[in-house]
């Protein structure tokens, strides 16, 4: 029932960090592969919906990346054929639907924002082996898209920071432009308004003192959650009382399971428990390893989560550039 971590590099910095084959000072990137952790919010106030963003709500946040990689691999094709999409991983959820729309897939949309961007065309092929759970509150598809952003950012030379990526990240969805840096960060607007905590700042040493740091569990879910459908009951019923996260009552009344997790995590000692964004994902933090291995046997027992991420908190994305000598 438990997954093991994946286990690509991280660093502790709010930008990737870029590792590269031998000789790179006389080479071209052949593929460029993106290990893009996935996010929760630690914090999630709700406010008011804005008719200017389109109706979504104004939102301040606390991101945080947790140490589970979806890893995005592009490398480019021959002029005019076009882009490809190869999905891989145990549970694909819905993406691996045959009436699934691949332009419709983020990444895949990434890749088109920032081909006309810079004036390309999007002639690259993406690979993303899949290790987030798929719409489950942890912002699988937006690490996916900026996890293409990055790559292909590289692959083409283009060299952009990432502010002007986050630009094009932010057209595309409210996690975004966060999943480009991981660590911690500070959200508003709808979520898009990133403020990265830099390791070692005043506001993430409070954040690692209040145990949002370390050994983290994600209990994990078969059935998948709409973020509409959870925004639609929250505008009906409210947050609850004293929630962090006001999306939390209303993806446990769409989804119980998620509200005995929590439950079960606390009482197993867990320093926090708690609805991941929309959900219906649950994330445990754990002040030590025998309260980890607690939780995870409790929420076993009980049946109340379908599967048991073992993970770590905060996480960052990292690059990885393959390259042959130009010899021309």
């Amino acid at each position: 029932m438990a997954d093991a971590t994946a286990a690509p590099s991280t660093a502790p910095s709010s930008t990737a960090t870029t590792t590269a084959a031998p000789n790179a000072t006389a080479a071209i990137p052949v593929s460029v592969s993106v290990n893009v952790p996935a996010k929760t919010n630690l914090t999630l106030h709700v406010g008011h919906k804005r008719a200017e963003w389109g109706g979504r709500h104004e939102l301040d946040t606390t991101y945080c990346a947790l140490g589970v990689y979806d890893t995005i691999t592009v490398a480019t094709k021959a002029p005019g054929s076009g882009f490809s999409l190869d999905l891989t991983g145990a549970h694909l959820g819905n993406l691996a639907s045959s009436g699934s729309d691949m332009r419709r897939n983020h990444a895949v949309l990434a890749l088109f924002a920032l081909a006309e961007e810079c004036g390309r065309e999007p002639d690259v092929s993406i690979r993303i082996d899949k290790r987030i759970p798929v719409a489950a509150g942890l912002a699988g598809g937006s690490a996916d898209a900026a996890g293409t952003l990055l790559a292909v950012n590289t692959l083409w030379g283009l060299n952009w920071p990432v502010s002007r990526l986050a630009r094009i990240a932010a057209s595309l969805g409210a996690d975004m432009p966060f999943c480009l840096t991981g660590g911690y960060a500070h959200g508003t607007g709808f979520g898009e308004r990133i403020e990265s905590l830099e390791p070692g700042c005043e506001r993430e040493r409070a954040l690692r003192a209040a145990g949002w740091h370390g050994r983290a569990l994600i209990g994990a879910y078969s059935a998948e959650l709409s973020t509409p459908k959870v925004y639609a009951r929250f505008d009906e019923i409210g947050a609850g009382d004293g929630d962090d996260n006001h999306l939390q009552r209303a993806a446990v009344d769409l989804h119980p399971r998620s509200g005995e997790a929590i439950a079960v995590a606390r009482m197993a000692g867990a320093s926090h428990a708690f609805v991941s964004g929309s959900g219906p994902s649950v994330v445990a933090f754990a002040p030590n390893a025998a309260v980890a291995r607690r939780i995870a046997q409790d929420w076993s027992a009980r049946r109340a989560v379908d599967r048991i991420i073992m993970t770590d908190a905060p996480a960052y994305p990292s690059i990885h550039v393959t390259q042959q000598t130009d010899v021309a």
